[in-house]
């Protein structure tokens, strides 16, 4: 039971804390789009529903995740997670069907929503709610990428820095993109059908949160299958990598380095050469120290080092000073 515990504190944050927020808002959505007939109201109770079982579901995959490897499986559970994402793009396309469906639907026969300030006030709390979760998952994606920006630079620092985020945190960032934007066509959309006569921006905006939803769904779809597969590190966490092996007075060169990728954490595979006229317990002692001094970042789950001599030639050269 301890154990569970540990894993639990260790799952990731944003998504337990999406997952919280969405089913409150899906719940006072459903409400109000049950009370006042607003079409916009029901796509974005039914985008609210989706991100709550996809971030409860992704939750709990990054809990799984962070099992510890065992004989049947020496590299760990870290894909685990792309396959919860995997699941959570199917649900966010079969509800972005539905979505799209009710759009042409109220383009076709408007319906007359009422109950204005029901809707105004329960979209406005979304809003904040959804905007608050998406400043979380920016701050996670800044955090774990260990890039460093405040204020509006938030936003454009995170959309660069999303693809080496992990994975549910990447989910929640889109979703929430999206469920923020959803709101506010939605607050657009009431806003005009009540004070003028374009009543078919109820069933536009549905329709817009419907794109909003699929282009997510490929976005994030895309991200895992290429993880379930195994992506290289990106170059500036290889050569953050590098430098913790460059750095060691007795290494030499890189000879060989790969580095995969594996839901949050990298598997480092390398051959370091290392100076001439060392005995094979100097050298031994030396890889012990260098794949401990990896390890200590928080990044890196595992470590395997190979030894060579010093060939004379530089092997290894940095993206940093290549031209």
């Amino acid at each position: 039971m301890g154990n569970w515990i540990s894993l639990v504190k260790k799952g990731n944050i944003s998504s337990a804390f999406a997952a919280l927020g969405n089913t409150g808002l899906a719940i006072i959505k459903a409400v109000a789009a049950s009370i006042s007939g607003s079409g916009t109201m029901f796509a974005s109770a039914m985008h609210s529903v989706a991100d709550a079982v996809n971030q409860g579901f992704v939750f709990v995959g990054s809990v799984l995740s962070e099992r510890a490897p065992t004989k049947r499986f020496p590299t760990g559970f870290g894909r685990v997670i792309n396959l919860f994402c995997m699941v959570a793009v199917i649900v966010v396309t079969i509800m972005a069907y539905e979505t799209f469906h009710k759009g042409i639907k109220l383009l076709e026969h408007p319906e007359e929503a009422t109950n204005f300030w029901l809707n105004f006030i329960v979209l406005m709390i979304a809003v904040l709610i959804d905007g608050g979760i998406l400043f979380k998952a920016m701050k996670e994606i800044l955090k774990e990428t260990r890039a460093e920006a405040s204020g509006i630079a938030m936003l454009p620092a995170a959309f660069k820095n999303a693809n080496r985020a992990a994975p549910p945190t990447r989910l929640v960032f889109y979703e929430d993109i999206v469920a923020t934007l959803g709101a506010l066509f939605a607050l657009l959309a009431i806003v005009l059908a009540e004070y003028s006569s374009f009543k078919a921006m109820d069933g536009i905006a549905t329709i817009l949160i419907a794109c909003l939803m699929i282009g997510v769904a490929f976005k994030v779809g895309y991200d895992n299958m290429i993880g379930l597969i195994g992506v290289a590190a990106p170059k500036d966490v290889e050569d953050r990598i590098a430098g913790l092996i460059i750095a060691d007075a007795d290494v030499a060169d890189i000879s060989k380095l790969r580095i995969v990728q594996e839901g949050r954490r990298y598997h480092v595979e390398a051959y370091i050469e290392l100076r001439k006229g060392l005995s094979l317990a100097e050298a031994t002692t030396i890889k012990i120290r260098v794949r401990d001094r990896l390890l200590t970042d928080s990044d890196i789950s595992d470590v395997t080092l190979g030894i060579l001599d010093d060939n004379g030639v530089k092997t290894w050269v940095s993206s940093t000073t290549k031209t």
